[in-house]
């Protein structure tokens, strides 16, 4: 129950912060917006996204609640994403992305831990993939595009945005009647994650940066997060305007990029629990490399739509240098000021700046400009992972065997 509570939950933070780039191509016009204007207004949310994961993650981890703060992020980012429906300019748009991304960047710092402790450890990779990586593709990245683009076809883009609050308010009410609050300090939940760190700290941030995996995850989170947000900021428009594909064309190529986010998003942390998190990170970020490219170079809407299924693997990888790396190598009382740090630096410099800049380019050469900086950015990745300690409990285990066999 909690996994599907949880999965829905972080599927609609992702169908809310995707619309606007679904919607792009029908409000830029009428707005007057640049390409760069694109870019702001696709790295606006992330920079709210980063003051609100690494506060609400360290206020959470100060008090140790996690529903109550749940909820009310619910019902704030419901309310701003439906008033984007209201601008009458980029100022006014800016202001409201602003806001609906300050909530959405407190619930993954909340939930994932919640995840974390309700999972066993050979199910704790798949788990917390589903809860961020699945649930992210099926809402956010297939019932996205189509959902929205149908909306503003048939009704107009502001209805789009207003017909968010009704299933914000159900989830709102699901958190509320059916999760129990996580409490990482009481006793039960201690002796039932023995495999989890959790010698005794009281250094907050400095805790959590003094482990070499936090900041290697800092470092991917820069660079994963500009592969991520240039990819979706940029990809819409591209597809319109540098290959000429209609509404349908654009919804059907998008849906391929959901269909991985589903995909993947499960089977590489899945994958992570039998192989290691370092192997995943590594092949998969490789292959995730190639869809900005396959974006550039492919015209035919069927192929670049197979494309992009088997190449998209890099939100499978955000689990794992996001969360599950992270909460298997800090402890327990600085959990979620880990998550909280790795994801908002990301969103402030890979999701904020990145996308802004690439939109820069854009207008000064072409949108061929914003494909290369996604499909550098995850080569860079590729390199950082090599630097990974394994932490994957399978793994570890069977290092300690070996050395005490020896």
């Amino acid at each position: 129950m909690l996994l599907a509570v949880l999965f829905s939950t972080f599927g609609f933070v992702f169908f809310d912060r995707l619309a606007l780039n679904y919607l792009t191509p029908f409000f830029k016009d009428e707005l007057n917006l640049s390409n760069a204007d694109v870019g702001l207004l696709g790295g606006i949310p992330a920079l709210a996204w980063a003051v609100a994961g690494i506060s609400v993650g360290f206020l959470s981890d100060r008090i140790d609640r996690r529903k109550s703060l749940l909820i009310a992020a619910i019902c704030a980012f419901t309310l701003f994403s439906a008033l984007s429906g209201l601008v009458g300019g980029l100022a006014s748009l800016l202001l409201f992305r602003a806001l609906m991304g300050g909530a959405e960047g407190a619930v993954l710092p909340l939930i994932q831990p919640m995840m974390m402790h309700s999972s066993t450890p050979r199910r704790r990779g798949l788990n917390m993939g589903l809860v961020q990586g699945s649930s992210a593709g099926l809402l956010g990245g297939i019932v996205g595009p189509i959902v929205t683009v149908w909306l503003a076809e048939s009704y107009g883009w502001r209805f789009a945005f207003y017909a968010t609050v009704i299933p914000g308010l159900v989830l709102a009410l699901l958190v509320l009647k059916l999760v129990r609050d996580l409490r990482l300090r009481h006793p039960a939940t201690v002796a039932m994650d023995a495999d989890v760190p959790d010698v005794p700290s009281t250094g907050g941030l400095g805790a959590a940066l003094r482990s070499r995996n936090v900041v290697i995850c800092l470092l991917i989170s820069v660079f994963y997060l500009t592969w991520f947000v240039t990819t979706q900021t940029f990809t819409p428009l591209y597809l319109a305007e540098m290959k000429g594909f209609g509404a349908g064309q654009l919804g059907f190529v998008l849906s391929g990029i959901g269909i991985a986010w589903v995909l993947w998003g499960a089977l590489v942390p899945g994958i992570s629990d039998r192989v290691g998190r370092k192997p995943a990170m590594i092949g998969f970020s490789v292959l995730a490399a190639l869809s900005p490219l396959a974006i550039i170079g492919i015209d035919s809407p069927g192929l670049l739509f197979v494309t992009l299924i088997v190449t998209y693997t890099g939100l499978g990888c955000f689990t794992l240098f996001m969360a599950t790396i992270p909460a298997e190598t800090v402890p327990r009382a600085v959990m979620a000021t880990a998550l909280g740090l790795i994801m908002g630096t990301g969103e402030i410099v890979g999701g904020f700046v990145a996308p802004y800049l690439a939109g820069l380019l854009s207008d000064a050469f072409n949108l061929n400009a914003s494909m290369l900086i996604s499909s550098g950015a995850a080569a860079v990745v590729v390199l950082l992972s090599f630097a990974l300690k394994e932490t994957a409990p399978i793994r570890v285990a069977r290092r300690t065997q070996r050395a005490e066999a020896q």
